[in-house]
């Protein structure tokens, strides 16, 4: 099984470098539009053309399994809201338009309010984390994702003592989402996590992958990340993040609670109702592998669920 790092196990030799954490920045001031805000003509000519984040530099956090295939990973897709086939997202999310675009911030905050895409990201530097991701129907993909953690855009909002969730919320435009026209869910799409769960430093929000940013069937313009979670739990598309005081209530919870728990942990002891979850295959592999508790990260997160039942709460 591939390790991956605490923060207490990075030498200072591969913190990065600050000129590398400078021109970041200077990327960000100079181009944050380059996922979507407007900005285009106020990038340097290559990052215009190809909108790659060329100075994302690779996580600690990352694993060194290979890469699923790019053209796999953006043409095999779950994304309900463009259809339900596994190539429907990348047929049909081409309508989706991801500027101008905000996220409205609500709840127990101090800092509540409508913010505009390049005032999310301006300042959090990128940086590129390879994360497995395991679907609850038993496949699973190994992506090279380019973001920056949860955790430093939470604390900015200042959440209050009440806060003991974050919620977020996809996008809801039936003109832009043809899959919203069917009532497949109850729209928008909501997902929530436990505050640890947002706060702990491999989740993410994920602007890019693979050096570009995020194709709209993969969840442009912005999408979360948790990796030892099933992938439905990685909400796409954010428009709005609440801090709550109550756990939310997901749309999948919504749709089959019998099926789909508030925590969804990778769980191999876990079956779904329909389907066993003790194996995977892995895209672009013939054979499946086992399914590892928390999908690998146990050593990191496993601690997050000391007492509590994982068959109760799953």
């Amino acid at each position: 099984m591939a390790m991956i790092r605490t923060p207490a196990d990075i030498p200072p030799s591969e913190i990065t470098p600050e000129s590398v954490y400078r021109a970041r920045r200077q990327f960000l001031q100079a181009g944050a539009a380059v996922v979507g805000a407007g900005l285009l003509s106020r990038l340097a000519p290559a990052q215009a053309q190809t909108g790659r984040f060329s100075d994302a530099a690779r996580s600690p956090f990352s694993t060194d399994e290979t890469a699923t295939e790019f053209k796999d990973v953006t043409t095999y897709n779950n994304f309900y809201e463009f259809g339900v086939g596994k190539g429907d997202p990348a047929k049909n999310a081409h309508s989706l338009k991801t500027s101008p675009w905000s996220v409205e911030v609500a709840g127990e905050c101090a800092k509540p309010g409508r913010y505009n895409l390049e005032d999310v990201l301006r300042p959090h530097p990128f940086e590129e984390r390879i994360y497995r991701l395991r679907c609850v129907e038993g496949w699973s993909m190994v992506i090279p994702w380019v973001g920056f953690p949860l955790a430093d855009l939470i604390k900015r909002f200042e959440p209050t003592g009440n806060a003991k969730y974050v919620e977020f919320e996809t996008l809801q435009d039936p003109e832009q989402m043809p899959g919203q026209r069917r009532a497949i869910l109850k729209w928008p799409y909501v997902e929530g996590l436990r505050m640890d769960e947002a706060m702990h430093p491999l989740t993410i929000l994920a602007v890019g992958l693979y050096g570009d940013v995020l194709p709209n069937q993969n969840g442009a313009p912005l999408r979360l990340v948790v990796p030892w979670k099933y992938g439905f739990k990685s909400i796409k598309s954010i428009v709005k993040i609440s801090f709550v005081e109550q756990q939310p209530i997901s749309a999948w919870m919504r749709a089959a609670p019998n099926e789909y728990g508030f925590y969804s942990n990778v769980n191999p002891d876990v079956d779904h109702p329909r389907w066993s979850q003790r194996t995977e295959r892995r895209i672009g592999e013939f054979l499946k592998r086992k399914t590892l508790p928390f999908n690998g990260y146990a050593d990191q997160v496993a601690a997050l669920y000391t007492g509590m039942d994982l068959r109760k709460n799953f």
